[in-house]
Order: structure tokens, then C-alpha cells, then sequence
């Protein structure tokens, strides 16, 4: 029988061709019992078997062959057309059973959707903020959020992407990663090497309230903590001012909030949470035997680990 999802418990990091390379690196934190929140992967092949039952694998490659990279305007008409293809066809019915007996056994109410690209974040590529990620959606949603991380492989920055890395000859896939929900009270990224000095006896933590894509987007300026790996210390603590928070709307995905005036100018972690996180950071960079760009979230006081791949600009 033909699977269209696998659990993360299924995966690995061996596991990029099926899964993309989220999809993978949660497969693989899950199995190394890493505080993963539990998800699964609509499979690459779901998505190319869709293309083909459809033919718009032909429609596609047509389309992106008339892409003049040098007109910005050639660029976003045909990433709008592939974009639009990919829209008017309906998921098979027995791939989107499948994706909602997926969701089910998840037992939550709300999932984020991350798109999880087949050539990301191998020696040649890091596909990482190319394609689209949707938070809080909900069964009902679900399917329509798949499809539009499929179609997100040809966004105007993906298409340019997929150019300068030399990839246009090549078959990209797309998995999409389908993870509970965490309601982040804080949330951030991590670089298990210090991502200015180079220095990889050091971890750095970025911190702010609410969901970390307004970190990842550039939205806000987090706090930065500084820690030594060595002695498990804390070398420096810079606290920004936060007014501004990305939090649930609802079933409408996420809104921008203003954070309550007593906390905006507050440390977001404790000293306590900083070496905790650090610790947990420092062994999944021992697990890949290279440093990581992690992303975390923090809920009721619990740590989870929402992505991680390795450092690609280290020198």
C-alpha cells in the first residue's frame, strides 16, 4: 500500500529524499528522544504523485522555462501562473483521508505547516526561509495549508533560488512537515557556534515573546545570550526591548499584538532556562557533529525544539 505521510518516528536523517530536510531532522531529534513536539510528513512523492495525476509536472517545467531571471516581472507572472496551477486541482480524495487520519492521531486542535524541501539544507543548498510556513491551522484547513506549501516551492524567491544554486535542472521536491502546535509564551532561534565570531566554543541564544517568526522575519530584535560551552556559563546577557508580539488569532493563523508595557523592557529567559536550553542545543550539535541553527519554543515552562539544521556559513 501506498503511503502518502510517515510519522517523525519513521524517519531519519537519512530519510531527506521523502521527507525534505525538516522533515528528516525531526525524524532523526524524535528518534534520538529530543523534546520534539510530535508530527508527521506529507511525503515527497505525495506531492510529485499529485503533479503527474494532474500533468502539471510537464505545465511546470513549460512555464519555468519562459522565466527571464534579469526582469523581476518575468519572475513573479510565472511563479503566479505555477502557483495558480498548483491551486486549481483538487487533492486526490485518498491523499486527503490520509493527511486527516494523520491529523487525528496528533489528538490537538491546532498543527503548524512548514514546507520541507528535498535538496534543503545539504552541502549546496539551504532552502531555509525560501518556502512558506503556516501556524495554528486547524483539521478543517489542513489540506488547503499542504497545498499551499507545495506551491510555495515556486514562490519568486524560490524560483531565484532554485537558479543561482543551480537547481533548475534538477528535481526539487517538496515534503510538508505537519507539527502540534506550540503556543509560545517565548520563543527563538539558537546557533550552537557563535554565528559573528565564528567562535564554536560558544552558543548563542536569541529570545522574544510570542511565536519566533517575528525573530526569523526580522520583525523584532531579541534578546541575546551569550554562553560558554566549556565552564556552562553565561558570558553575556543583552536584553532589547520587545513591544510588539506575534500570538494565535484565533482559527485565523497569528496576529501582532502590542506585549503588556511591565514586560517589554524584561530579560525574556531565566538564568536557569538559558543553560537549560544551551545544554539541550549542545547535544543535538553533539548528535550531527557540527554546529546547529536550531529554533525553540517555550510553553507552561517546557522546552521544545521545533527545527534544526547545521550552520552552513561557518568559516
Amino acid at each position: 500500500m501506498v503511503k502518502f505521510t510517515k510519522t517523525f518516528s519513521q524517519l531519519n536523517k537519512q530519510s531527506v529524499a521523502e521527507a525534505g530536510g525538516k522533515g528528516a531532522q525531526l525524524g532523526e531529534m524524535t528518534t534520538k528522544k529530543l523534546p520534539v513536539p510530535p508530527g508527521f510528513v506529507v511525503l515527497a512523492g505525495t506531492f510529485d504523485r499529485f503533479l503527474k495525476e494532474t500533468d502539471l509536472d510537464v505545465e511546470i517545467d513549460a512555464q519555468l522555462k519562459k522565466v527571464n531571471l534579469k526582469d523581476i516581472n518575468s519572475v513573479d507572472r510565472y511563479s503566479n501562473v505555477i502557483r495558480d496551477l498548483i491551486h486549481d486541482f483538487k487533492v486526490p480524495e485518498d491523499i486527503k483521508k490520509e493527511i486527516t487520519a494523520s491529523f487525528d492521531k496528533l489528538k490537538t486542535k491546532y498543527v503548524a505547516v512548514r514546507s520541507s524541501a528535498t535538496a534543503e539544507d545539504s552541502s549546496i543548498a539551504s532552502w531555509a526561509g525560501e518556502l512558506e510556513t503556516y501556524l495554528f491551522v486547524t483539521k478543517a484547513n489542513l489540506t488547503e495549508m499542504v497545498r499551499k506549501c507545495w506551491s510555495s516551492l515556486f514562490t519568486p524567491r524560490a524560483i531565484f533560488y532554485r537558479f543561482e544554486k543551480k537547481l533548475h535542472k534538477t528535481k526539487v521536491s517538496v515534503g510538508v512537515v505537519v507539527q502540534k502546535m506550540v503556543n509560545s509564551e517565548i520563543s527563538g532561534v539558537v546557533f550552537t557556534a557563535h554565528p559573528v565570531t565564528n567562535d564554536r566554543n560558544q552558543i548563542v541564544i536569541e529570545a522574544g515573546y510570542g511565536q519566533g517568526e517575528a525573530i526569523v522575519s526580522g520583525q523584532i530584535t531579541p534578546d541575546t545570550y551569550v554562553i560558554d560551552k566549556k565552564e556552562n556559563t553565561i558570558l553575556d546577557i543583552n536584553i532589547s526591548e520587545q513591544k510588539e508580539m506575534i500570538v494565535q488569532n484565533g482559527t485565523k493563523g497569528v496576529k501582532n499584538i502590542k506585549v503588556p508595557k511591565a514586560k517589554q523592557e524584561k530579560q525574556k529567559l531565566s538564568g536557569k532556562q538559558i543553560i537549560q536550553l544551551s545544554q539541550i542545543c549542545e547535544e543535538i550539535e553533539k548528535h550531527y557533529k557540527h554546529p546547529q541553527d536550531i529554533e525553540w519554543a517555550l510553553e507552561k515552562n517546557k522546552i521544545y525544539i521545533t527545527q534544526s539544521r547545521p550552520i552552513t556559513t561557518l568559516k
